[in-house]
């Protein structure tokens, strides 16, 4: 950046009710672009009042019928509209991802594209909703019938900002929910410049509305909020078992999609250049900011030393840089807050393992929140950073006796989002697929998501389903209705 040069800090609104507004408070925070530490933008603060706000408008479009009124195919169309929208601009949205979140623009321009298919797919599924005819043992009609859930309350996580949030919104939409969304304090911004097009593509007043803040104060009245049906939440583990909670006092329904510690585990008979290759890119895709994250690698001992000193070596050349220059495979963590915490875990690390490579800031930049990828070997399975999710650039190497061995070290887990096996052996490869307790299981591959299949985690990795029609599922609540077709009394008396 040249000397002197002062970024542009561009104020943003809230979208409540098709209007811009500012929060009740008048408050506002900055939100920062992490490769070099700058302000780029203020977004409002919003509280209570402005989340009620936005639970009236959600509630008075869902109670009307503005949108789940509407027929599916035309619900289909809008979602279709916004999706063209989304690729018309994905230039400009992928380089404020960039900006806003440090990952970089070649994963950003990827990212867009997913958007986009997810609210055509949605689209696209908008009108396969279909209910059932029960056979019952009496002259009567039964039917089941799929309905909206009603006003959904979604908050998202910074790490992939616009795609989880199209992740919420989507089958939401295409269900007939009216929403409320949160985007993560730390990237609102390029939900904000989508939002600038939803009247365009036609979507009715109060049917999205977007509330910027922190989760204290903006997330937790929405969570309790009595006139919110759902609460669609991915994120932290922590944070996650608040909401359950707290949604609990009004029996909303819930999904949480939280944290993980996934093992990503090789044999000795995998293809040994592939498993460098998936080893690395599970674990340092997105600067290690998955969920998925691949951050235990489990690897068979007879190649062990092997493999540990091929990654190491591979891990140096990852090219770290600013999330804008395309040769960038790893850029700045999201924020000042997530760089401590990693560098913590970085100290408790050394305590615990042995290094290979990286465990410290990457030096060569003055300013951002640039960690090294780093690979520590000799990990103890109970020691913390093989049980406690880092969500940074961190691998923890942990050595296998055996197919069992691998799955019980596997296992032992507190989470259960996602794992991963390499071997050429098919047979191993299904009993492990079969062992493994996570919901999502890959074999000789690591982070592929489609959002034809179903994502979500198993024990504390949390509930629920996103993606594929198991996602709509999620927004549709099951009504029962029985229709009697005897003309004579029921005979009660």
């Amino acid at each position: 950046m040249p000397a002197g040069f002062k970024t542009e800090v561009k104020a943003y609104q809230m979208y409540i009710d098709g209007e811009w507004l500012e929060s009740r408070s008048g408050k506002t925070f900055p939100v920062y672009d992490p490769s070099t530490e700058e302000v780029i933008a203020q977004v409002p603060d919003a509280n209570a009042e402005d989340v009620d706000r936005a639970v009236a408008a959600a509630r008075a479009a869902f109670d009307r019928g503005a949108w789940s009124g509407t027929t599916a195919q035309e619900r289909g169309r809008i979602l279709f509209r916004l999706a063209t929208k989304i690729r018309e601009n994905a230039a400009m949205l992928a380089e404020l991802e960039c900006r806003n979140s440090g990952k970089p623009i070649v994963e950003a321009e990827f990212d867009m594209g997913d958007v986009a298919t997810c609210f055509e797919y949605y689209g696209g599924l908008a009108t396969k909703v279909l209910g059932y005819i029960n056979p019952v043992p009496d002259n009567a009609m039964s039917m089941s019938l799929k309905e909206p859930v009603g006003v959904a309350g979604q908050i998202i996580p910074w790490n992939y900002p616009l795609l989880m949030a199209a992740w919420k919104l989507a089958p939401a939409l295409a269900a007939g929910c009216t929403c409320v969304l949160k985007p993560a304090e730390q990237t609102p911004l390029t939900i904000l410049e989508v939002a600038k097009w939803f009247e365009e593509i036609g979507l009715p007043k109060g049917v999205v509305n977007v509330v910027t803040g922190f989760g204290e104060t903006a997330g937790a009245p929405m969570v309790k909020h009595p006139e919110v049906n759902k609460i669609a939440f991915t994120g932290s583990a922590t944070v996650g078992k608040v909401i359950v909670k707290q949604a609990a006092d009004t029996v909303k329904r819930v999904t949480l999609e939280l944290g993980g510690k996934s093992p990503n585990i090789f044999f000795a008979d995998a293809d040994f250049e592939a498993a460098i290759d998936g080893a690395l890119f599970g674990v340092f895709i997105n600067q290690g900011e998955v969920c998925s994250a691949g951050s235990r690698v489990l690897v068979e001992k007879s190649i062990y030393p092997k493999f540990v000193e091929a990654m190491a070596e591979k891990a140096k050349r990852v090219t770290l840089g600013p999330p804008l220059d395309r040769d960038t495979k790893m850029g700045p963590l999201v924020s000042k807050e997530q760089y401590e915490r990693v560098c913590s875990y970085l100290d408790i690390g050394k305590k615990e393992a042995k290094l290979a490579t990286g465990g410290g800031r990457a030096e060569k930049f003055a300013r951002g929140f640039y960690v090294e990828p780093t690979i520590f070997y000799d990990v103890d399975n109970q020691a913390r950073i093989a049980r406690e999710e880092i969500f940074g650039p961190v691998a923890s190497v942990i050595p296998f006796e055996n197919e069992s061995d691998a799955v019980q070290i596997a296992n032992d887990s507190p989470y259960g989002l996602a794992a991963a096996v390499w071997t050429r052996d098919i047979f191993k490869a299904f009993r492990a697929v079969k062992a493994l307790r996570a919901g999502i299981v890959w074999v000789n591959h690591m982070q592929p998501t489609y959002v034809e299949a179903p994502w979500g985690g198993y024990k504390q990795s949390g509930f629920g389903r996103e993606l594929g029609p198991w996602g709509i599922e999620e927004y549709l609540e099951t009504k029962q209705v029985h229709i009697n077709l005897n003309e004579q009394p029921i005979g009660w008396y």
